[in-house]
C-alpha cells in the first residue's frame, strides 16, 4: 500500500483549512489533476502552493482516482505524437494500451490470433501521417491489407 492509501486525514479539518477546497476553481483543478495534467503546472497556473496542492490531493485520495484514469494519460501521449518525436513502437504501444483500458480504468485483454511481431514491423513502416490517421480513425493504409512490406 502507498502512503496515500494509508494516511488518515480529518476531512472536516482539512476542508476548513485547505486553500484548494476554498478555491473558486476547485472542481476544475481536481479534474485537471485526475486527467493527468502535471501537479506543478496546475499549481503554477492557478497560483497555488505545490505543497498545499499536494496535501489536498493526498487528503482526498486523488492519486488513486487519477491512477484509475490512466486512459487520459495515454490519450495525451497519443495526441502529442504529431508534435513531438516519439518512436513508432512507443506510439503504437500507447495506442494498443489505450484500446485495452475500459471506461472503469480496467485492463481488458482481447484474445485475437494475430502475428504481433509481423504487425509491429508493419507499424514501423508507416509514415507519421498514416499513424496519425490510424490513431484518429482506426483506418489502416491501403498497402497494409495487401501485405506490402514497402
Amino acid at each position: 500500500m502507498t502512503a496515500e492509501k494509508t494516511t488518515c486525514v480529518d476531512i472536516e479539518r482539512h476542508s476548513r483549512e485547505c486553500r484548494i477546497c476554498a478555491h473558486p476553481d476547485r472542481d476544475e483543478i481536481e479534474r485537471e489533476f485526475c486527467e493527468w495534467k502535471a501537479l506543478t503546472t496546475i499549481a503554477r497556473e492557478r497560483r497555488i502552493s505545490r505543497a498545499a496542492f499536494y496535501r489536498h490531493v493526498r487528503a482526498l485520495g486523488l492519486f488513486d482516482r487519477r491512477d484509475r484514469n490512466i486512459k487520459a494519460a495515454l490519450a495525451n501521449f497519443i495526441e502529442r505524437g504529431s508534435t513531438v518525436k516519439v518512436t513508432a513502437a512507443s506510439f503504437v504501444a500507447a495506442i494498443q494500451a489505450y484500446s485495452k483500458i475500459n471506461a472503469a480504468g480496467e485492463w481488458v485483454d482481447k484474445n485475437e490470433d494475430v502475428n504481433a511481431t509481423h504487425n509491429l514491423a508493419l507499424f514501423d513502416k508507416m509514415t507519421r501521417g498514416e499513424m496519425l490517421r490510424y490513431a484518429q480513425t482506426g483506418e489502416l493504409p491501403e498497402w497494409w491489407s495487401s501485405g506490402d512490406t514497402r
